[in-house]
């Protein structure tokens, strides 16, 4: 769903990495309930895309995210699933190769979701080390939707020069590109370059998918208490790497967030939506969602947007480059 004022053209997606996920996010299927209630809340708020993956899970548990998705499908109504916008991504992995080689991994991925796939993207980039293989990949998926599946396609990770190539490419098959996702916050690395990635989007009416807008919650803490957080260790030792570097931009955002009575998450979202992009928002609590829902209800000023563009500019550390986002 969509959401306009006079400035502002928001939509938001829930992001489903932490779904299944136990090394980074501390996955348990205890959480699934927790999950569900996410999924309807995100409903009942006008949200309405959900980004997965094939690999999204831990071990044993690869493609849960997906899973999980296809069983709360099974129980939403007719009406809101019609609008329900569901994009997943497929691994480029050494052996799936050839035009074929998507088949089964795509299939798979349909049967998780319970027939219920709007986008199909690519994951990440073979540029650097297998550049053919996007080509077959997008050959691929071409060849189905020839076929008779109904689906669009999109790119994540892609840098803007390969990106002009790829769109090329789609339209030799009379096909277009709907969407591209990178990573892009107040932390990302290479700004210039994913506003390049954007600026491509908008000539060429693409969705402008925006991941880790909040950085992995890094842009959440509050700046003037030395929070000690229920993580995993991975997740709490970038915690602890980050806080320092970004507690300029992170007072920046509370002191926004004070003087609007909103959260920090609010800001930092709003930040993306100031510039067009759609942010995926991972989040796996009702109460997170009910949080960043709010975001519909107002935007930054001009002059609120530009101040944090100066701290983010600024700021000590960027979130680490993405190594197989290509050029």
């Amino acid at each position: 769903m969509f959401f306009q004022n006079s400035k502002v053209k928001k939509r938001i997606g829930l992001g489903t990495w932490s779904w299944g996920n136990k090394l980074f996010w501390n996955y348990q299927t205890s959480n699934d309930n927790d999950l569900s209630e996410t999924f309807n809340e995100a409903l009942n708020r006008g949200i309405d895309l959900f980004d997965t993956a094939d690999s999204y899970g831990t071990g044993t548990l690869n493609g849960r995210s997906e899973s999980l998705l296809g069983k709360f499908l099974v129980d939403t109504s007719i009406a809101k699933k019609k609008r329900i916008q569901i994009a997943t991504k497929l691994a480029p992995y050494p052996w799936r190769i050839g035009n074929k080689g998507f088949n089964k991994s795509f299939l798979n991925s349909l049967e998780r979701l319970n027939n219920k796939l709007d986008i199909v993207q690519l994951h990440w980039s073979t540029a650097k080390y297998n550049p053919w293989q996007e080509l077959q990949f997008l050959d691929n998926l071409c060849d189905l939707l020839d076929q008779g599946f109904n689906f669009q396609i999109g790119l994540s990770n892609i840098g803007p020069q390969r990106l002009k190539i790829l769109i090329k490419h789609l339209s030799k098959r009379d096909k277009k590109l709907k969407s591209v996702q990178i990573q892009f916050s107040l932390l990302a690395p290479d700004l210039l370059k994913q506003n390049q990635v954007k600026k491509i989007c908008d000539e060429n009416n693409i969705d402008f998918f925006a991941y880790s807008p909040l950085c992995f919650g890094i842009l959440c803490i509050d700046p003037e208490k030395d929070e000690k957080r229920d993580c995993t260790v991975l997740r709490n030792a970038l915690f602890e790497n980050y806080k320092k570097p970004t507690h300029e931009l992170r007072r920046c955002l509370k002191n926004i967030a004070m003087e609007r009575s909103v959260s920090q998450s609010q800001v930092a979202i709003n930040w993306c939506c100031y510039q067009g992009a759609i942010p995926l928002v991972g989040m796996r609590k009702k109460s997170q969602v009910i949080d960043i829902s709010n975001v519909f209800k107002w935007n930054l000023t001009k002059n609120e947007f530009q101040l944090l563009q100066e701290v983010s500019r600024n700021c000590l550390k960027k979130m680490p480059r993405n190594p197989f986002s290509s050029i």
